[in-house]
């Protein structure tokens, strides 16, 4: 056996033994944006770029008490619509975004939102994180590893990735990843680095995946 391939197996099984920990950790670890339907999924999704759940959250009851569909989100007005997304940031190409995926959905796909990765990436705002949360939490799908900044974080400090660029880093994890866990791993890191592995801050002395963690031993520098 090479040492390349002892390499690749110990991070499995260390990969293997954080998703157990994380199970135990966060058993009730589900998705924390708050939606009615798929579409209104995709849309809580796309406000969540550079911006908390818990903001989306907040915005999401007044906008689709007013635009609950793709029809009615693509022919909304456009001033109306920046103003109640404005608090999640980058509001005007947010709404573009929600508009021209909305407008795709009724005119293109007979108003259901795709069920596959290529379509999904055809949508305005859409790239690979937002298209694997439509596809695990609407659909059941289990397509990549969502890799939002948390995940994209706490994988390099656990030493299951060295790359910074998204899709690199769910290539990496698929890897060693069992398929059935993808999303499962997304969602306990994101609660993991929400309450322990924060950015700036970790709290290594109360993390119980320290034992794992190439990032304490090297003294707990990113």
């Amino acid at each position: 056996m090479t040492t390349k391939s002892k390499s690749r197996i110990s991070k499995k099984q260390r990969a293997l033994e954080i998703l157990s920990l994380l199970e135990k950790l966060y058993p009730d670890a589900t998705c924390s944006l708050d939606y009615e339907s798929i579409v209104q999924l995709l849309v809580a999704t796309i406000l969540s770029a550079q911006c908390t759940d818990e903001r989306v959250n907040k915005v999401t009851p007044a906008l689709f008490a007013r635009f609950p569909d793709a029809p009615s989100l693509a022919g909304a007005d456009r001033e109306e619509l920046e103003t109640l997304i404005r608090s999640t940031g980058f509001y005007r190409n947010k709404a573009k975004n929600i508009q021209g995926a909305c407008h795709k959905i009724v005119t293109e796909f007979d108003n259901n939102v795709p069920q596959t990765m290529p379509e999904l990436l055809q949508l305005p705002g859409v790239a690979r994180k937002t298209a694997n949360v439509v596809l695990a939490h609407g659909y059941g799908i289990l397509e990549g590893v969502t890799v939002d900044t948390h995940v994209k974080r706490i994988s390099n400090r656990l030493g299951l990735t060295k790359n910074d660029n998204p899709v690199k880093i769910e290539r990496d994890l698929m890897k060693i990843l069992p398929q059935p866990d993808w999303e499962n791993y997304s969602i306990r890191i994101i609660y993991h680095g929400r309450a322990v592995c924060k950015a700036r801050k970790p709290l290594c002395d109360q993390c119980q995946l320290a034992h794992l963690c190439p990032f304490l031993k090297a003294g707990g520098q990113d």
